[in-house]
């Protein structure tokens, strides 16, 4: 045999064994066995138990086992004439086997068997016969077997017949019986009255140890808990909600819905999520077919925040609904005292004011810090640099054009309110937006 013969060969053996590896269902098993041979008559060669093999398996299905052998004998001459007759010799059987059961769960499971492989022969010396030392050829085989179950054991007894034709120079076709024991580990126990865990008794997909209805009819539809699928257990719209209790059969695939089978409203404002345009609505708020809050006057800013209901048509207004003439005011944009930390709460005015400060990209803005006159004149101007700063950034977060926006600090030199009253203070703690001239 050539050597590209015995390395396809080889290739062969490999991937039966990688398709054992992956196998999805089932256990592993090895067998022990001897071996008979009864070798081609061309061998002229004793009839006799010879040697030993092991078998490596693994279930792939439930009628079929892919398995991998390794077989060694050593093999006596009967008397013969020299050059008429093979001299002894020794066997290396390498292959790869499928074996197919009807019921293979039967006390006493017979099956057929196919296979391919690779027979290493090695002659006895000190013989004239007028061949190489030994040979190498590819094979294949087919025979029956049978696997006899030892009750609840992990143990069973099998015997197996089967042919094996080398394909040397000339056909070589060998018998070969063989007898051993078959532990199985992965599935059987050794505990009596302990279940199969890869057992699926009815064929209905589901194994019998999550199966709740063990003897539903063959081919029908069943739940995943092994029970056949009648009309209360169907759900038509597949939002997880059996159609005999589903409210809302129609949901859209893939919309979240509640225990009712009706798409959640996540805000609780009237408008299911999968129709609301803005699902972060407050409590309470009185919103439109679209889940936002009501804006009379189309200005952007929801009636309940502004303070001028009746903006003219597309006039720019500020977070406060209110037409921008020179300033926008953030009310509510405060500080710890002393320092330039927004207060929180002020995140949302200031998110607020981007989304307006967006919607005109044509503003050039600059944002304008002021304190109280508490304090040192020097330090007070410093501070508001250090808060207006602080404004431009949240800004920039919020996605306001960085090359739109400049920072100034007017410190205590612009006061609105009296300074003298904690009121008057408060309010000339202030930062604002001021429109500049393009």
């Amino acid at each position: 045999m050539t050597s590209l013969s015995i390395r396809l060969t080889l290739a062969g053996l490999a991937l039966s064994f990688a398709t054992a590896a992956i196998g999805q269902s089932g256990d592993w098993y090895v067998a022990p066995s001897l071996i008979w041979n009864d070798d081609d008559v061309f061998r002229a060669i004793d009839d006799s138990v010879s040697g030993v093999q092991i078998n490596v398996g693994r279930t792939m299905t439930k009628h079929l086992t892919l398995e991998g052998l390794l077989g060694y004998s050593d093999i006596s001459t009967e008397p013969c004439e020299p050059g008429d007759c093979f001299p002894g010799q020794r066997h290396l059987d390498l292959g790869a086997n499928l074996l197919a059961f009807y019921d293979r769960d039967s006390s006493f499971a017979p099956y057929l068997l196919v296979g391919v492989g690779y027979l290493n022969v090695n002659l006895e010396p000190g013989t004239d016969f007028n061949r190489d030392s030994g040979n190498s050829s590819a094979t294949s085989t087919g025979g029956l077997g049978v696997i006899w179950r030892m009750g609840d054991s992990s143990w069973s007894i099998r015997g197996e017949y089967r042919a094996r034709v080398a394909f040397d120079d000339m056909t070589l076709d060998d018998r070969i019986a063989t007898v051993g024991v078959l532990y199985n580990f992965g599935g059987r126990r050794s505990d009596p009255g302990t279940p199969d865990t890869n057992i699926d008794t009815d064929g209905d997909g589901v194994l019998d140890m999550w199966d709740e209805c063990e003897n539903t009819p063959h081919g029908v539809e069943v739940t995943s808990r092994g029970c056949e699928l009648k009309n209360i257990d169907r759900d038509e719209d597949g939002d997880h909600v059996y159609d005999s209790v589903d409210e809302c059969p129609g949901t859209p695939i893939g919309a979240p819905v509640d225990q009712r089978g009706c798409s959640l409203d996540s805000d609780m404002d009237g408008v299911t999520t999968d129709k609301d345009r803005c699902p972060g609505t407050r409590a309470g708020a009185e919103v439109n077919i679209y889940g936002c809050e009501n804006d009379d006057d189309r200005d952007g800013v929801p009636n309940h925040r502004d303070q001028c209901p009746d903006s003219r048509p597309g006039a720019r207004v500020d977070v406060s609904g209110c037409e921008i003439r020179d300033i926008i005011s953030l009310p509510g944009v405060n500080f710890e005292t002393g320092f330039d930390i927004l207060l929180p709460g002020t995140e949302y005015i200031l998110k607020g004011a981007a989304d307006i400060l967006n919607r005109y990209p044509d503003m050039q803005i600059e944002v304008a810090g002021h304190t109280d006159d508490v304090g040192d004149a020097s330090s007070n101007q410093g501070l508001s640099e250090r808060r207006a700063k602080t404004v431009l950034h949240f800004l920039i977060r919020y996605g306001v054009s960085e090359d739109r926006l400049t920072y100034t600090g007017y410190g205590e030199s612009l006061p609105i309110a009296d300074n003298t009253t904690p009121e008057g203070r408060a309010t000339n703690r202030r930062v604002e937006l001021r429109l500049v001239d393009p």
